[in-house]
């Protein structure tokens, strides 16, 4: 499927939304480059940050006062990390929201960047950026199924980073939506957490 028919879909997709307004806000931006080959951008978080570190995420973060919506957050997240110009992000829409093994309501954003929009590591939240293509997920299978909690997910191996966790069930989850993929996924228990 190409990129087009994903922006279709997610514009018509009514996200999953948990109304649970005690916990922490964060919102991601899933970055997908505007090319033949779609690609996902990602980042290895440094080994000196509190959490997650030395971990493969899309750029991201906790919402702030400032922050108008939960949009604004994942962009906002994706300047201060990865220096995106937030004016060459297309937001698509957001996806299904999830909550993290930290406590926090995390909601995906979908962006659609151009192939050669200028990144770079300087923070020192972030050791890398990398892109991985579409294909790489959709057309073999995931190097193994991780639990952890009550969540289970997909592990793949890209070249030198492990794409495990939270963002890999937000990946595996995007693709089954979307792509009619079958990955194997369990999300944690959220009875009592949907919106009416």
């Amino acid at each position: 499927m190409g990129l087009e028919a994903l922006v279709n879909k997610v514009k018509a997709h009514a996200p999953r939304v948990l109304g649970n307004s005690e916990l922490a806000e964060a919102g991601v931006l899933v970055a997908i480059t505007d090319e033949a080959e779609p690609k996902v951008i990602l980042t290895l978080r440094s080994s000196d940050m509190p959490t997650h570190k030395g971990e493969v995420a899309f750029p991201g973060g906790k919402r702030e006062d400032s922050d108008s919506d939960i949009i604004a957050t994942a962009l906002r997240e994706a300047q201060e990390e990865i220096d995106l110009d937030c004016n060459q992000a297309e937001v698509i829409g957001c996806l299904d929201q999830v909550i993290s093994r930290y406590g926090f309501l995390v909601t995906p954003v979908l962006a659609i960047v151009p192939a050669d929009v200028a990144l770079s590591t300087d923070s020192q939240e972030i050791d890398a950026v990398f892109k991985v293509p579409l294909r790489f997920f959709l057309d073999g299978e995931p190097d193994q199924i991780d639990q952890f909690g009550s969540f289970r997910g997909p592990r793949w191996y890209f070249e030198d980073y492990t794409i495990w966790g939270l963002t890999a069930v937000m990946l595996a989850e995007m693709f089954n939506q979307f792509f009619d993929a079958e990955f194997e996924l369990l999300l944690g228990s959220l009875d009592g957490l949907m919106e009416k």
